[in-house]
């Protein structure tokens, strides 16, 4: 990883937040193909998509994969999606529960949630409140995830509660995913900066603006991919980017990494800030990097 340089005649200034892998990227692959490509690609760690391959479901066997590659577990994706709604039992909270111990045991900083889907009435009427109150109870950051509305015959539906936009909500912490803000047709700028501080995870990707959910590798559609980055540099932000893409189409091992290193490239090279833009930051605010509506910044 390129490490943070500050000195006054450094060219770039380069955060010390770290890229990982979401093992979503790797899929049909399993979970412990991409612990391998993360290590071999130079990743700084992964993030686990809990779904129905048993090794992401199993805090032993993602410690044996820790320890034999040498590559930590950043974030525990928590089962969400529709195809893991099975997957540790069917009570939503049962499982961010288990979502937060897996993550303490395994020294994750963050547990990656969606918001309910609008059919689950109960768990929707208390996730924001009961999403704080579990939060209060651990170090682990539960960072809810924006969504989007279903497009259908120029008409919008959300199948999300209380929205598929966290903007508005009061969650503590946030993830930002850019596929997600494509199919959204959101400002993925302006969304990272009404968010603030609050903007503590980023699943990059890309999209083309159509109402499929895409996960590009950044850089080949219309979403601002490398202004964001550079943005979260500027700003000193200290949370985790995960480059979460779908290889799904690749033919090969090959190409899939082909794509992994490309996407994990693109990342390194945009997440940097001029240090005279870091410097003038620092003047104006009087501190590092600037600490007001900046994302991802400490106060």
């Amino acid at each position: 990883m390129v490490t943070a340089q500050r000195e006054s005649g450094s060219a770039l200034r380069v955060p010390a937040a770290r890229v990982a892998l979401s093992t979503a990227s790797t899929y049909p692959e399993s979970t412990a193909s991409a612990f391998e490509m993360a290590a071999r690609l130079g990743y700084d760690g992964v993030e686990i998509m809990v779904w129905t391959d048993p090794v992401s479901q199993d805090p032993q066997a993602l410690r044996r994969l820790v320890d034999y590659h040498g590559i930590p577990i950043l974030a525990i994706h928590a089962p969400c999606l529709l195809l893991t709604q099975r997957v540790w039992g069917t009570d939503p909270w049962a499982k961010l529960v288990r979502a937060r111990s897996v993550a303490e045991t395994l020294g994750a900083g963050t547990v990656v949630v969606h918001p309910p889907f609008r059919w689950q009435r109960d768990y929707a009427r208390e996730f924001i409140t009961g999403i704080e109150r579990m939060a209060g109870e651990t170090d682990v950051r539960f960072a809810v995830e924006n969504m989007f509305p279903l497009r259908a015959r120029g008409r919008e539906v959300s199948a999300y509660a209380p929205d598929w936009s966290p903007v508005d909500d009061d969650y503590a912490h946030v993830t930002l995913d850019l596929s997600h803000t494509s199919v959204s047709r959101s400002d993925a700028m302006a969304m990272a900066g009404e968010l603030g501080e609050r903007l503590v995870h980023v699943h990059m990707a890309d999209g083309m603006g159509s109402a499929k959910d895409e996960h590009l590798v950044p850089g080949r559609g219309t979403q601002p991919c490398a202004e964001l980055l550079e943005q979260l540099a500027t700003s000193g932000f200290d949370g985790t980017i995960v480059v979460e893409i779908n290889t799904r189409r690749a033919e090969s091992r090959v190409q899939r990494e082909a794509d992994l290193a490309e996407a994990l490239a693109f990342t390194r090279l945009h997440f940097a800030a001029p240090a005279l833009a870091s410097a003038a930051n620092t003047t104006a605010t009087g501190t590092d990097s600037g600490t007001a509506n900046t994302p991802g910044v400490r106060s």
